[in-house]
Formats: C-alpha cells, structure tokens, sequence
C-alpha cells in the first residue's frame, strides 16, 4: 500500500483495540437480532438502502435544488455502483440521529452512512467497517488574534456539556476557562456574540460551519481521533456484504478516492 495510504491508515494502540473489538465481537443474543437483508437479496433487489445524514454539511446535505450531496453521499453512491454496478443503485433515507443504528438493527435500512463513531459498545449491536473518515474534536474561532492553541491561555472556550472534549480541553489548554452549552447552536451564539472566543467540538460538523459562515476558521490541531464507519448488519449470514463493503473501502483509501472526497469537502485530514 502506497504512502498516502499509510497515512490516511496511521492508527495509535486506543486504535487497535477499538479494531479488534469491531471486528472480533459478536452479539450473544441471535435471537434479539433483525434480519436485514443479505447480499444475493440485495443483488435480485438491485439496489441498496442506506440510511444518511440530510442536515450534516459537509458529511450529507441537500443543496439549493434539494439534491442530497457530501462525503457520506459519495460514499453511498460510490458503493452502490460498486457492489451493483449501476450508478443509480441506491435509495439514500435520511435518519435521525438517534436512529442511526436501529434501523440497521430492525431491518429497514441495508446499511447505515450517517457520521456514526464506531465504539465497543455499539459493536455489540451493529457491525462497523473499516473507517471511511477519522472525526475529532477541533477549535473554530473568528478571533484573528487566536492561531494556535497556546494563544487559548486564559480565554474562554466554549464546549458541549458532559462531551469527551472536556477532558481533551483541560489536557490542552489547561488555562483556559470552558463555558459549557447544551448545543451547537447554543456554543455558536456564544461565539458570535464574543461571550467566548472558541467553540469546541467534532471536526465534521464544524468544517460545515467554516463553509456557511467564513468569518469562522478551524485551529490546525485535532484534540483526538475518532473513526467513523458504515453501520452494517451483524451474523455471518451477512458477512459476504460486510467483506465487499470493507474491500471496496480499502480500495478507495489505497487509491486516494477517499482522501480527495475528503479535501473535496473541506473536511480537515
């Protein structure tokens, strides 16, 4: 596998087990699992399901004409004309983010492409492919006087309440004063207000906000790393989809397809 590869691949030991548990642990209750559909079903069906985000710029959106677009709708059409080879073999179903693993759980959806960060205890679920896009907590500000984290010393930045970006912050920037909110919207109002004078939180929702609103940037450190998957099935009823799924991902990494989409979107690397 060529360089970009490597990089875009590069993972650290929380990494691997977070791996090993995605790809070694099986649900011990059968009986409780839905039975979604396998992958010859899909092929005489001649299209996917896939379950996406339609509010989540850059990952899914709709555009001024309403037409669905982002990195995880690439990813859906991209492998919908892959496993099926025709380029429109894919009905994309916008879903609530608490939904995002049931519906592959209760069988209404083939898969799941919608910002969903793949951890053990969902594992015990759902599976996860190989990650198509590793989220993280950053910093946006529109402060032009803040360039790196250490010009954060004594400021205020704002954060979600309760989020692991807390304890990230105070490793950090360990002066800095946080001011909790109970939302995006809430952290971005007091950003814009200047009652602090950052906000932050995960990478993919606030490369959307540098998008919409340029008066803001994002900070050039990540916080952490988070890799972000497609929900599948589990049962090795489904293991012939989960192994193209994953195949046809690494063949997008190895390639660069995955890394150019991802520039393509202004998400951060």
């Amino acid at each position: 596998m060529n360089n970009r590869c490597n990089r875009w691949l590069r993972i650290n030991p929380l990494h691997l087990v977070l791996s090993g548990a995605i790809l070694c642990i099986f649900c011990f209750s059968w009986a409780f699992i839905a039975s979604a559909a396998q992958m010859p079903e899909i092929q005489r069906r001649g299209y996917l399901i896939v379950a996406i985000k339609d509010n989540l710029r850059p990952l899914g959106f709709k555009n001024g004409n309403g037409d669905l677009q982002g990195l995880e709708i690439d990813l859906a059409k991209r492998l919908a004309s892959d496993l099926l080879g025709k380029p429109d073999a894919v009905k994309l179903q916008p879903v609530a983010n608490r939904h995002r693993l049931s519906v592959v759980f209760n069988q209404q959806v083939d898969l799941a492409i919608a910002r969903v960060t793949a951890t053990a205890s969902r594992a015990r679920l759902v599976s996860f492919s190989v990650p198509y896009y590793y989220d993280g907590a950053v910093i946006v500000t529109k402060d032009a006087s803040v360039h790196q984290l250490s010009d954060l010393a004594n400021q205020k930045i704002a954060v979600i309440n309760n989020s692991s970006t807390v304890d990230q912050l105070r490793y950090y920037v360990p002066k800095a004063q946080l001011v909790g909110v109970d939302s995006y919207q809430q952290g971005r109002s007091l950003t814009e207000n200047n009652t602090v004078v950052a906000f932050a939180a995960d990478a993919s929702v606030l490369s959307g906000w540098v998008q919409q609103y340029p008066q803001y940037r994002l900070l050039p450190t990540k916080l952490s790393t988070q890799p972000l998957c497609v929900v599948m099935p589990k049962g090795l009823q489904y293991d012939q989809l989960r192994r193209e799924v994953n195949q046809a991902i690494a063949q997008y990494i190895a390639e660069g397809w995955l890394e150019e989409r991802v520039k393509y979107w202004g998400l951060k690397l």
